[in-house]
């Protein structure tokens, strides 16, 4: 199994683990889950569309973003950390990998460049 194919799966699972715990938490953060689902929705739609399902850089990105926001919003539930520590864990764990699937949606649309 080449490693691009095996970071597919491992990315599709980091994301769905990381949006279960976001719908988790943001119970207590009304505002930050209409911010969190729509970046969850520009990472799927680039994810499902082919943009950057097979693209190395993103999904090694996306892989290690959203597993290190899993890890952090369990202790942010179970250590009952304050609640601006969350904006932390979004701007680095979803914003980022967001930002560069955009970044590649207005090279393969915008630019008509190859996916890869």
């Amino acid at each position: 199994m080449s490693a691009v194919s095996s970071l597919v799966p491992a990315r599709f699972l980091t994301l769905t683990a990381h949006l279960v715990i976001v719908i988790l938490v943001t119970g207590m953060l009304v505002v930050a889950l209409p911010v969190t689902m729509g970046l969850f929705a520009i990472e799927l739609a680039g994810f499902f569309s082919g943009v950057s399902m097979f693209n190395c850089t993103q999904g090694l990105l996306s892989t290690a973003a959203h597993a290190s926001a899993s890890v952090a919003l369990l202790f942010f539930l179970f250590e009952q950390w304050a609640c601006e520590i969350y904006w932390w864990i979004l701007a680095f764990c979803s914003v980022l990998p967001a930002f560069v699937e955009i970044l590649l949606f207005i090279a393969v649309f915008g630019l008509k460049k190859k996916p890869l």
